[in-house]
């Protein structure tokens, strides 16, 4: 590529960041708007009844009123998630999975984010204890991975000749702008977003992505903002409301005078917050895991519709505690004068309706609320501002009973069979868990000047920090939605000690459930003790490789046989080289490199040899026994040829027709290889599918040639071995892989740290790292399955007992 399309590309890239950031926030504009259309539905017609039955004595009948409605809607949401299951929970573990280097089968299909936002939207309207924030990153990374393709599998006729960014580590970084645009529209943080994407998600970063995540996030941001102030307030352009979710402005009143937002004698109290935080979000974590082993066990391997009935069966014990806890455990609270008035801290400039119209006055006399009913008879984000933003309207009884049946109840929710987020209900427990210690401090202990609404934010924060573990991004949000840079510290401190405390007794929720699906997940760093261990000791020995020049035959056998995603090239003999390796500048680039440097590296890979733990070219055995003092430059040329007949005579004499034999001896097994590069399955079902090959009578150089286009036509999903159709090729021809192959794959030695091939593995993005000694022989390779942290623990145990 020269300048000119580099600068092209570039340019195309900005635009379709630019793109995404657009659509993700107009999806989270269509969430927005339907569950607001739902919600308002469902409690206009829910609190007429109520208010007419309170007096009629009816109210049996508005319960299955709301009953009929909120089971409609969970139904809907859970037959969207039949139709495609990957739609299921929130989404985040899965991308988290994805921006790691695993991929999950249809987790960035236009099938899923149809169903994800549709579900997501019946699962919030239906009443379940969900959010819709954490499916909006879900979403975001649908839209980053699907619309730089110009493509569809659901919608096949949607095709266009979109030549560009046909690779895994383009569609990467665009999922990465797109679950950044995602937090960005949930919260309006777009910096927070960025943060998420690199602190969650991506394995390789540089600062060329920074700019173009961040800017994706900004234009998701601002296009939800434009559109949402237009909607519902009629003023185009005024930018008043950032985010889905927003926690409004944090003001003491004007008449108290003494009060601040918190002081320097406040942050004993937070970090206790955030202890009990981590406790209370490792008390989740730890319920949640167990319920979903009790799902995998007895659940899931039953008919789907069992699946529905445990959704239907949440949602009808959620709406009876809802309604049940609002009639008999809430109080008749006084509205204050302040309540009256409209003006004091609780006034909100940024929210389309004030705090005090979200009150409920069900079951309580006139000039009376009921508390209770107030938090559950709202929407969440409606319930988040009450306990941030109301000032002493909830008595103790009513927060602790709040708190312990939402705790409960979103832990038995997160899990079932429909989209749902876990941001909000943490959010909503936790305000619900802050108030109480600001009523406690406030009534019991007379610190009276206590701003109730910080406590709330903190006890969001702890128990948000406390249960998904996550630290910088996770303060930039929270610091983002109160648009209070003065709460900075506090946030942090919380959730620092959160997630200390909670990462003592277990992990996060979503490396929990990234854990009992089995996925392969790395982390960002090895324990130091893993630095005991070597390259060789990890690296899987037994390979399965090709040659540069293989019979179809082979290549059919290897590919059917096998489920590697990648071969190695070898050659096993300077006969093999000779003849198909012709002028091939890497070999005699590789030869010319042993004439000038075989003695002296000699004596060298002797004292290597003991610690290799692997299998030492034959040849530097040999001239380590017997030609070390020789350093004539004359003799070079004929230790050359002595070398390559010796290495020629013990080894069997395979030719490239030939694939690898089950039946080898461990000396066979072991034999000296020759690497050369690294050729992707995908690239050889191609040239198999296009009849890429030539015969015996022919030479390479009659092959036909692909060009990059071509083999990149099919991505990202490339024909399969097992469809080929074996009657339209010839098992005796030929295929020359030379011209597809990596030549230059990234390499270890095998006396390399652990934490070396651990750092190289996980910032570079690789999925396989060859093991080539001093030589350029290979002697092992090295996949994501042998870095995972279980894996290294048992080859450590394993170090440990032979030491």
């Amino acid at each position: 590529m020269d300048n000119k399309k580099g600068r092209r590309y570039e340019a195309v890239k900005w635009m379709v960041v630019f793109a995404i950031g657009v659509c993700t926030g107009l999806v989270g504009l269509f969430v927005d708007f339907s569950v607001r259309l739902f919600t308002q539905l469902k409690f206009g017609v829910v609190q007429t009844s109520v208010e007419e039955c309170s007096q009629k004595g009816c109210l049996a009948l508005s319960l299955l009123e709301l009953l009929g409605f909120n089971l409609t809607f969970v139904f809907l949401a859970s037959l969207l998630v039949l139709i495609e299951p990957v739609a299921a929970g929130s989404g985040i573990p899965e991308i988290k999975c994805y921006l790691n280097g695993v991929k999950v089968p249809g987790i960035v299909r236009l099938r899923t984010l149809l169903c994800k936002v549709f579900g997501v939207l019946f699962s919030v309207s239906g009443g379940l204890f969900v959010g819709k924030e954490g499916p909006m990153i879900h979403s975001g990374a649908v839209v980053g991975a699907g619309l730089p393709q110009f493509q569809s599998i659901s919608l096949r006729k949607i095709q266009f000749n979109f030549p560009y960014f046909r690779s895994d580590r383009d569609k990467r970084d665009f999922v990465s702008a797109g679950a950044a645009a995602g937090v960005a529209a949930a919260f309006g943080a777009p910096i927070g977003g960025t943060l998420f994407s690199l602190e969650e998600g991506s394995s390789f970063w540089n600062q060329g992505l920074t700019w173009k995540v961040l800017f994706c996030s900004m234009s998701a941001t601002f296009t939800l903002n434009f559109f949402r102030s237009g909607i519902q307030f009629g003023s185009w352009g005024s930018f008043q409301l950032p985010g889905l979710l927003n926690f409004g402005e944090f003001k003491c009143s004007d008449s108290d005078k003494k009060c601040h937002l918190w002081t320097a004698m406040d942050l004993g109290f937070f970090v206790v917050m955030g202890v009990i935080g981590g406790l209370l979000g490792a008390t989740f974590n730890c319920l949640n895991k167990r319920l979903a082993k009790y799902r995998m066990r007895n659940v899931h391997p039953k008919p789907k519709l069992v699946r529905v009935l445990e959704s239907l069966l949440v949602s009808l014990v959620t709406t009876v505690v809802v309604f049940v806890a609002s009639m008999v455990l809430g109080e008749c609270r006084q509205m204050s004068s302040t309540s009256q008035t409209g003006n004091g801290s609780f006034q909100l400039q940024v929210t389309s309706e004030d705090v005090n119209s979200t009150i409920k006055t069900f079951f309580c006399p006139n000039d009376t609320y009921n508390d209770m009913a107030t938090l559950f008879f709202n929407s969440q984000e409606s319930a988040i501002l009450q306990l941030f933003h109301q000032d002493g309207t909830f008595s103790p009884v009513t927060l602790a009973l709040f708190f312990i049946l939402y705790f409960l109840l979103a832990c038995w929710t997160f899990g079932t069979s429909v989209p749902s987020g876990l941001f909000v209900p943490s959010l909503l427990c936790g305000a619900a868990f802050g108030r109480l210690v600001a009523n406690v401090l406030k009534s019991y202990i007379g610190l009276g000047h206590l701003y109730s609404g910080t406590f709330a934010l903190i006890g969001a924060a702890a128990f948000l920090g406390g249960v998904v573990r996550m630290t910088i991004s996770l303060t930039v949000i929270l610091i983002e939605s109160t648009n209070e840079i003065t709460y900075g510290l506090p946030i942090m401190v919380t959730l620092m000690v959160a997630k200390w405390t909670g990462d003592f007794f277990n992990k996060g929720i979503y490396d929990i459930h990234i854990g009992l699906r089995g996925v392969p997940l790395l982390e960002w760093e090895t324990e130091v003790e893993m630095d005991k261990l070597r390259a060789s000791d990890i690296m899987e020995p037994n390979l399965t490789y090709v040659y540069p020049h293989t019979r179809i035959q082979s290549l059919v056998s290897i590919l059917r046989t096998t489920v590697h995603h990648a071969f190695p090239v070898v050659t096993e003999n300077r006969g093999n080289e000779k003849e198909f390796m012709k002028g091939n500048q890497l070999i005699s680039n590789n030869i010319k490199f042993k004439k000038s440097s075989i003695l002296t590296r000699a004596g060298e890979q002797r004292k290597r040899g003991q610690s290799m733990k692997s299998y030492p070219s034959s040849e530097l055995r040999n001239v380590c026994d017997e030609h070390v003092a020789s350093e004539e430059p004359a003799e070079k040329e004929d230790l050359l040829q002595q070398m390559l007949e010796r290495r020629y005579t013990p080894y069997p004499n395979l030719y490239p027709d030939q694939s690898p034999s089950e039946d080898w001896t461990m000396e066979e097994r072991f034999r000296p290889l020759t690497f050369h590069g690294l050729v992707l399955r995908s690239q050889l079902v191609t040239l198999l599918v296009r009849g890429v090959c030539y015969s015996e009578s022919q030479s390479s150089a009659s092959q036909p040639r692909l060009s990059y286009a071509e083999m990149a036509e099919d991505y990202p999903r490339y024909p399969d071995i097992h469809d080929l159709d074996l009657t339209l090729l010839n098992p005796r021809m030929i295929v020359d892989v030379t011209p597809y192959m990596n030549p230059s794959p990234f390499t270890v030695s095998p006396n390399t740290h652990v934490s070396q091939v651990f750092n190289l593995f996980r910032t570079m993005g690789l999925r396989h790292l060859p093991v080539v000694n001093a030589v350029g022989e290979i002697v092992g390779i090295i996949t994501r399955h042998n870095l995972t942290n279980e894996f290294l623990q048992a080859r450590l145990r394993q170090h440990y007992q032979t030491l």
